[in-house]
């Protein structure tokens, strides 16, 4: 049975079948921007999970990665909360953003600024990651940070509004949000979220791995346009756009 669309979506078929170029057209932001606009990418299993074994990777697959891949190269910032970077044992980027001359940098919220000055995403990056973090983060963690090379950006506040006013400020307008699900979560409950790309796994996992979004729920569902689907094998990839 085919997938029923809504009006304006795009069913592109099997991934293999599309090249390169055509790939990105089906995933390019909208032109012209004049504020962040949020794309935020997820794999999930079949029930749920949002990991294996406390990481994403095991749910990952051959078409995940060439998604991920191309929304890297399409943003101008990625951004992610502190937590899926230590984890995921995150590095920096370093293939250049399609129509840019450098990489997205990696955004990082944190509010203790407890990131490891000698992990990957400060030794193994072609651009210094940004560190969002609070005032009232500890002194020598932030100024450790920026001995190894970080951007530390210390805001009165932080949440949402401030952290995307802070990107917008910088003209970074093209925002991919990989997490975690508590960033997510905050994103959602203040409407932030323009669009949601969700690889489906075909897995049952069950345990207690996380949802997508967690946290304090949103005053009321937002409602979401399906606007892509691509399939893999048992792979099933989505693109959902907000209704506004």
């Amino acid at each position: 049975m085919p997938v029923r669309q809504s009006a304006g979506s795009r069913d592109l078929g099997d991934l293999d079948r599309l090249d390169d170029q055509t790939l990105a057209d089906a995933y390019a932001y909208p032109e012209a921007l004049t504020r962040p606009f949020v794309r935020v990418n997820f794999v999930s299993s079949l029930d749920g999970a949002v990991s294996v074994d406390g990481r994403s990777g095991g749910l990952g697959s051959a078409a995940d990665r060439r998604v991920f891949g191309l929304l890297r190269r399409l943003a101008e910032v990625i951004l992610v909360g502190a937590g899926t970077v230590r984890a995921e044992d995150y590095r920096g980027a370093r293939r250049a953003t399609i129509g840019r001359d450098g990489p997205p940098p990696i955004a990082v919220v944190s509010g203790s600024a407890n990131l490891d000055p000698h992990s990957r995403l400060l030794t193994d990056t072609g651009v210094p990651p940004i560190v969002l973090t609070s005032t009232e983060a500890p002194a020598q963690r932030r100024r450790r940070l920026r001995a190894a090379g970080a951007d530390v950006v210390e805001l009165p506040t932080l949440t949402p509004h401030t952290i995307l006013g802070e990107l917008g400020r910088r003209g970074l307008h093209r925002v991919l949000c990989e997490g975690g699900p508590s960033l997510h979560g905050e994103l959602v409950a203040v409407d932030a979220v323009d669009e949601l790309c969700l690889t489906l796994s075909p897995l049952l996992v069950a345990g207690p791995a996380a949802r997508i979004a967690t946290g304090v729920a949103a005053p009321d569902p937002r409602t979401m346009t399906l606007a892509g689907i691509l399939r893999a094998d048992d792979v099933l990839l989505l693109r959902y756009t907000r209704l506004r």
